[in-house]
């Protein structure tokens, strides 16, 4: 007992917190156990990834993280589409669409600002962001644009053959992504001057299995926890008289503060690849395996899917991809990108609360 450490005991606490608060009334006292049990599992998730990526390397260590998290999102969209209830139709869209500009501009642009001030201007890969950043584009505007401008059905709905196109081709174009990542071009993803970077041993074999599996603990603890505070949040919102969609945005920062916190540390490293790489990776997983899943689920169930975006969710995705073209386009960066980026996903968050 003596030798385990506090990121050890806190996914297994986390896990051991849900499973006694799961369906139960949250009280003060409770509401505070289970929000810091939430910031507790979080920072326990990213030491246990950093743990996992230096015995691995670069990229396979930040893909681990993106595909943990991505595949507990998808469980948790998936569970709250099957039980219903209103705007579970939209679920699908309003989650990947707040995480694409989560990622995309506050993580990014946070950063950006870190890295930048610190180290003045960072340097990143071009041949390993635009490539990502091509399958991004392509994949936002076959799942979240073309379904409102499709005639084969009304509003902003895929035909079952169209959903079932989108899946499969969403799911391939990720496919190919990861494999170019870990095996065709895998140097296009090393952070830039990485050759003779090491400065401790990489943890044994045990030592990085044992922080993959309290990895998966604490990620489900923070999906876990995320959504016991949802009736918090949500209640909150509604006396705010916010629109719903805010609660799928919280849900969406709570899910994703891993990812951030190992981002931003990355940053702060002067390793921006690497942010990169958990950024980017994250917001392609979530829609890579989330369509997939989702439109599997709508068409053996026959639930109704809407995916397509309105003028204004078009508009400030369009805005977010042609500024990260341009951030991305030099390998280099500084505070002023940062700030662009920062900005933009204010005024997602103020127009998601004054629409």
């Amino acid at each position: 007992m003596k030798n385990l450490s506090w990121a050890q005991i806190a996914p297994v606490a986390a896990c051991v917190i849900l499973a006694l608060a799961w369906q139960r009334s949250l009280g003060w006292l409770l509401l505070a156990i289970v929000a810091a049990a939430l910031i507790a599992s979080v920072f326990a998730a990213v030491h246990h990834a950093e743990v996992v990526a230096h015995r691995v390397g670069e990229p396979f260590g930040t893909l681990i993280l993106a595909l943990a998290i991505t595949i507990i999102e998808v469980a948790l969209i998936v569970s709250m589409m099957l039980s219903g209830g209103p705007g579970a139709s939209e679920l699908a869209r309003d989650t990947l669409f707040a995480t694409v500009m989560v990622v995309c501009n506050g993580v990014v642009g946070l950063c950006l600002l870190a890295g930048s001030w610190r180290h003045h201007v960072l340097e990143f890969r071009v041949e390993g962001t635009s490539p990502a950043l091509a399958v991004l584009i392509a994949l936002t505007a076959m799942t979240l644009v073309l379904p409102s401008l499709t005639v084969t059905t009304p509003g902003p709905e895929y035909s079952t053959a169209q959903l079932a196109f989108a899946g499969v081709m969403s799911l391939a174009l990720y496919s190919v992504f990861v494999f170019v990542q870990t095996v065709r071009h895998r140097d296009y993803f090393l952070p830039v001057g990485a050759a003779g970077e090491e400065h401790a041993a990489p943890p044994s074999a045990t030592a990085a299995l044992v922080s993959l599996v309290l990895l998966a603990l604490s990620l489900i603890a923070v999906v876990g926890l995320a959504k016991m505070l949802s009736p918090g949040i949500r209640a909150a919102v509604d006396a705010a008289s916010a629109p719903p969609a805010v609660v799928g945005i919280v849900i969406a920062l709570l899910v994703l503060l891993p990812e951030t916190f190992a981002a931003v540390n990355a940053a702060l490293r002067n390793r921006m690849q690497t942010s990169l790489n958990l950024t980017l990776g994250s917001a392609l997983a979530s829609i890579g395996l989330t369509i997939p899943a989702v439109a599997a689920v709508a068409i053996f169930i026959g639930l109704p899917l809407a995916l397509g975006l309105d003028a204004k969710g078009t508009a400030l995705l369009a805005v977010t991809l042609l500024i990260s073209t341009t951030t991305l386009a030099t390998g280099r960066a500084t505070v002023l990108q940062g700030a662009v980026h920062l900005v933009l996903f204010a005024a997602f968050l103020f127009l998601s609360v004054v629409p």
